[in-house]
């Protein structure tokens, strides 16, 4: 199977949430099921299918970030330097709208666009491997054709 490439931190969040789903969520399920099912009739019980159906979830999560972490390659930022790779934190300008934005390239795992950690696997982080400070990139995004220059890379 391929590695999954992921920060410290996005390898620790995994590790955090895996900790509470199999010690605080999976028992409180499990104490939820046993309630429900001493009500009597399960086919009309709607307790105990919507606690099915989250133990379901929670089950099917546990096993992914078991996976995840199983294929974790944890990859440490600031022992690199150079051109954009994995880690950097890039700084960007658009050349449309002068307007800057600040991403680090992460795993699909440790993602969220809102705070700046941007998938390795998205078309802006694809464009920027391997560009190099004052270099402009071209982006063809759902949104439409961007133009960015890159500003400032950061390993830290």
């Amino acid at each position: 199977m391929e590695k999954i490439p992921m920060t410290r931190a996005g390898h620790t969040a995994l590790e955090t949430e895996l900790k509470l789903l199999k010690t605080i969520e999976r028992p409180a399920i499990i104490r939820a099921i046993a309630e429900a099912r001493e009500h009597g009739d399960l086919s009309e019980n709607a307790e105990y299918h919507s606690a099915k159906e989250k133990q379901s979830f929670i089950e099917g999560r546990v096993k992914e970030l078991e996976g995840a972490i199983s294929l974790a390659d944890v990859i440490d930022p600031s022992k690199m330097s150079g051109a954009i790779k994995f880690g950097a934190k890039v700084t960007l300008i658009d050349e449309d709208t002068d307007e800057e934005k600040t991403y680090q390239i992460v795993g699909e795992y440790e993602a969220n666009i809102e705070k700046g950690l941007l998938n390795i696997k998205s078309p802006i982080a694809r464009a920027l491997i391997g560009k190099e400070e004052g270099d402009s990139v071209a982006v063809r995004t759902p949104g439409g054709d961007k133009s960015y220059e890159v500003l400032k890379i950061i390993y830290a």
